[in-house]
């Protein structure tokens, strides 16, 4: 055996040795969900609700703070009218057959941010553009010991042209509100 390959093999066993970071809480997708509203005319709201939000929280391995990955699937949507679903799942606004996820990440926060709420930035890819985003944390009760107990509520506001959002301009108003409310679960210890 030569020593380049021996090395080689040192390192290959080292690397799966490694261990790897599991979230330490589930979303779960079961008790969480995602909406959005859109002001049509200035005057009514179109307003859809994702049925389906998975992802996970990972504690920081000090356990102070923790950084949210939540995956929003946007042919869950449900809203009142299924024509206006339709158009909202189409190329001109969320184009769900060539972008079928959003995605949201944020910086880490610290465990008492979650108690008393804040400012939570992190990055939004939507329509695969991935643009910094900031939502305000609600205040929320939030024992990790018990995390079916956790709520984790949040909600932003978005400009639609910069993800690529840009027709009926004089319709539609370029501000989305976007709200999140996850439930969290044991993840995989």
């Amino acid at each position: 055996m030569t020593l380049p390959f021996a090395s080689c093999c040192l390192l290959l066993l080292l690397l799966l040795m490694q261990p790897t970071q599991a979230a330490d809480y589930r979303i779960d997708p079961a008790r969480s969900h995602a909406d959005f509203g859109v002001r049509l005319f200035w005057l009514s709201q179109i307003s859809g609700r994702f049925e389906e939000i998975d992802g996970d929280v990972t504690l920081s391995s000090l356990h102070d703070t923790a950084v949210v990955d939540a995956h929003i699937t946007v042919d869950s949507i449900q809203m009142g009218s299924e024509r206006i679903r339709r158009w909202v799942l189409a190329p001109e606004f969320f184009d769900a057959s060539r972008f079928p996820s959003i995605h949201f990440i944020s910086k880490p926060i610290s465990l008492e941010m979650l108690e008393k709420g804040g400012d939570l930035g992190g990055t939004l890819t939507l329509r695969g553009v991935t643009k910094p985003a900031h939502f305000e944390l609600l205040p929320s009760r939030c024992p990790l010991d018990a995390p079916q107990q956790c709520v984790i509520s949040v909600r932003g506001t978005i400009q639609r042209s910069d993800f690529g959002m840009s027709g009926h301009r004089t319709a539609i108003s370029d501000q989305v509100q976007l709200g999140m409310m996850i439930s969290l679960d044991y993840g995989q210890r």
